[in-house]
């Protein structure tokens, strides 16, 4: 079936609408960060970047690092933007855009987050690496896809249960990472988490400037909740949306957060920027020796 110009929406130079990316732009191995500013704290790594392309929050570069080729591209912030990114990642590499046809034979992408983070556990230690084994969604991006993710339902049971999550509020969600491609990053420096994408950075995460939260106590409700010897590692705004939409478009992803805050002990990195450095040179280094 052909896909309808409405649907897939194409620039005048070919490239996809959002990334304004050509198919021949990516790698198949592609780092995802949500600050543009930090694609090229990754990039300038590379041995060679062969292409640098933006538009709007979406910035990507692509080139050469020990003989592997590599895509970085910025997301922005949130699971709104994460449903743009990657459906328009798949379609580059899985819709002929000349024919307006999904292709036959299917080419599985490699994705993996690099990003900060905020612990709500207390031996969480800041500036340390997590990988998130699990995320925990509250976004609702789940609810507009047709899926049969039944393989957690009793923990996603438990945590509404436990944290009193309000009727009028989407399900929450959970997904996890793909473990084969998570084999690569094992490592002493990274644990792997629980982790919460939030949507939103102020009252969705308990926070209160001028407005207060919906549900007071979400946060040490959320921190408390415990099942199956699970419970929440930390908090952020991408992940599950990564690996709902890669589990449903069949590619692998991880997600690596650097913890930067600590909510229940109130702390914050002394210097955020070395300690995003040393993820991406470990992530790097785990992506270009597999």
């Amino acid at each position: 079936m052909q896909i309808r110009a409405s649907e897939l929406i194409l620039n005048t130079d070919g490239s996809i609408y959002h990334l304004n990316l050509l198919p021949k732009d990516i790698a198949t191995t592609i780092i995802t960060v949500g600050d543009p500013d930090r694609v090229s704290d990754v990039s300038q790594h590379f041995d060679s970047i062969d292409l640098v392309k933006g538009k709007r929050e979406f910035l990507t570069h692509t080139g050469m690092l020990n003989g592997k080729r590599l895509s970085v591209i910025s997301t922005g912030i949130g699971t709104d933007n994460i449903d743009i990114v990657l459906n328009e990642l798949d379609a580059l590499v899985n819709i002929d855009f000349t024919t307006r046809r999904v292709n036959k034979n299917r080419i599985r992408l490699k994705l993996v987050r690099i990003g900060t983070s905020g612990a709500i556990q207390p031996e969480i230690p800041i500036d340390s690496f997590l990988m998130s084994e699990h995320a925990i969604g509250f976004d609702g991006l789940s609810h507009f896809y047709e899926h049969s993710f039944t393989k957690h339902t009793d923990l996603e049971d438990a945590f509404i249960a436990h944290t009193q999550w309000a009727t009028k509020k989407a399900r929450p969600y959970i997904v996890d990472f793909d473990s084969d491609l998570a084999a690569a990053f094992m490592d002493n420096r990274i644990r792997l988490g629980f982790t919460a994408t939030n949507t939103g950075f102020y009252g969705p995460q308990g926070r209160e400037l001028r407005l207060a939260p919906s549900q007071t106590g979400s946060m040490s409700k959320m921190a408390s909740f415990a099942h199956d010897n699970k419970q929440i590692t930390n908090l952020e705004m991408e992940t599950s949306g990564i690996y709902l939409l890669s589990k449903l478009l069949d590619h692998q992803a991880v997600s690596l957060n650097c913890i930067l805050a600590n909510r229940a002990t109130g702390e914050f990195s002394k210097n955020p920027e070395a300690a995003v450095q040393e993820l991406i040179q470990l992530a790097l280094t785990k992506l270009t020796s597999a």
